[in-house]
């Protein structure tokens, strides 16, 4: 039986088919133009589900050894900002307004700060949220 999910797409009720995904890592780069970075989280976006998620964990030791002063607190506020913005409701602010695909696009836009997100992939699941579990033990832990 197929139901609709929050953005209003279709789906599959719980039938364990898989359905296409996109996800993007997000990295810390505390000084650009070294290019050097962390891995500190994982974006996950399922359009038929309408499933849009992130795992972050900042391993704080990793990023300052790449940099001393990097600003840890401020890394730590932008995680945070990406989890609210993929959770959706007033904490993510005007992005509220927008579905989770809109939300997956700004947040994997290309950007030159010390948080950003690395390029964008796809794969299958069945499984959204168990997937980005996976993704984030594989690619951040």
């Amino acid at each position: 039986m197929d139901t609709t999910a929050k953005d209003g797409t279709a789906t599959d009720g719980g039938s364990g088919e898989p359905h296409d995904y996109e996800y993007a890592v997000i990295r810390a780069v505390p000084r650009v133009e070294r290019g050097e970075c962390v891995n500190i989280g994982v974006l996950l976006y399922c359009r038929y589900t309408g499933y849009l998620g992130a795992r972050t964990h900042l391993d704080q030791a990793r990023l300052l050894a790449l940099d001393p002063v990097v600003d840890v607190a401020g890394v730590r506020r932008a995680l945070h900002g990406i989890e609210a913005v993929c959770a959706g409701g007033e904490a993510a602010g005007p992005a509220a307004q927008d579905g989770a695909g809109q939300r997956f696009r700004w947040l994997t836009a290309p950007r030159s700060a010390v948080v950003q997100p690395g390029p964008v992939h796809t794969g299958l699941t069945a499984d959204p949220e168990g997937e980005l579990r996976h993704l984030f033990d594989q690619l951040v832990l």
